[in-house]
């Protein structure tokens, strides 16, 4: 039995979690009553008795948490921005190579990946690997999400009644180019330069459609040369797999799920490398439950949805 205690598990991907969580049989839950949820000693006992905390908390709050654990047999996974690019902590995506695997299935920190970070990773990641693509390749990505990923705020300007028109509309983001994932981007993909990145929110609840467009003078190889890199890297994973580009691509064809599909598009001079996936899925709560399970030992898809 995993004894598991959710820090902030009244946010949005703090009750993600627990959802995939309810049904199992081999996890039990640590739940705070809601006077004491904000109680400094009452979460520091949670975080010490359980065997895996999972920290869905804003930056500053996850590193308190962190910080308050002292007991070296619990399984940390934090799914804010804290620590994704932090010594000593595991990144998050079992996907990329053995050796991020391995970290992840012997590691006691854990920093689950962020949503818009995660397409970008999944797509450049092997290409840089394989050495398709240049460290100082300047790459420009665009990222279609749904209004989930705001958190409770946001589903609730979304979801008002009478709510502003500007609403209607999907709306660019981030433009002073800083956004906080840009770090974790740079840093997993060993990139020399920053992408140039425009996240756009809409309105749908979740799904996420993340692209990196390619000019034919950045890629040492044909489209094919892509096209078969990333399908040989994803065809052994469970929750990340390559699949034919269609017509028109939706960015919550996936919402719902907890796996990802990468595909190419485009043609020989200007190609489109897109994943798309739920931004609570395999972009968030998916992704922590699937750490756990390989920090434990387990199935990686126990409790998810594929």
């Amino acid at each position: 039995m995993i004894r598991v205690f959710v820090d902030g598990g009244s946010g949005t991907t703090g009750l993600r979690i627990g959802e995939r969580l309810a049904a199992r049989a081999d996890v039990e839950r640590i739940v705070l009553s809601e006077e004491r949820r904000k109680d400094p000693a009452a979460r520091r006992e949670a975080l010490n008795s359980c065997d895996a905390a999972f920290l869905c908390l804003p930056d500053a709050a996850a590193r308190e948490a962190a910080a308050m654990v002292e007991n070296k047999d619990v399984v940390v996974l934090d799914a804010s921005t804290a620590h994704r690019t932090q010594p000593g902590w595991a990144y998050g995506f079992a996907e990329l190579s053995g050796a991020h695997r391995q970290a992840i299935a012997t590691g006691k920190r854990i920093a689950v990946p962020g949503c818009h970070a995660s397409g970008f990773i999944a797509l450049v990641y092997p290409l840089v690997a394989c050495g398709l693509l240049a460290k100082d390749a300047h790459l420009v990505c665009h990222s279609v999400t749904g209004y989930s990923g705001g958190g409770k705020s946001m589903i609730a300007d979304y979801e008002a009644p009478g709510r502003d028109a500007a609403l209607d509309s999907p709306r660019q983001y981030a433009l002073s180019q800083s956004h906080k994932h840009l770090p974790e981007m740079v840093k997993v993909c060993g990139l020399d330069v920053p992408p140039v990145f425009t996240p756009v929110v809409a309105d749908f609840y979740a799904g996420m459609a993340v692209t990196v467009a390619l000019f034919r003078d950045q890629v040492r190889g044909a489209k094919a040369d892509v096209e078969e890199a990333l399908r040989a890297h994803y065809a052994a994973s469970r929750l990340v797999r390559y699949a034919d580009a269609p017509d028109y691509l939706a960015a919550n064809a996936l919402a719902g799920r907890d796996s990802m599909e990468v595909c190419v598009a485009g043609n020989e001079e200007r190609m489109l490398l897109i994943a798309r996936f739920d931004n609570l899925g395999k972009g968030a709560s998916g992704a922590a439950v699937q750490c756990m399970n390989i920090a434990f030992g387990l199935d990686e898809a126990t409790g998810l949805h594929p």
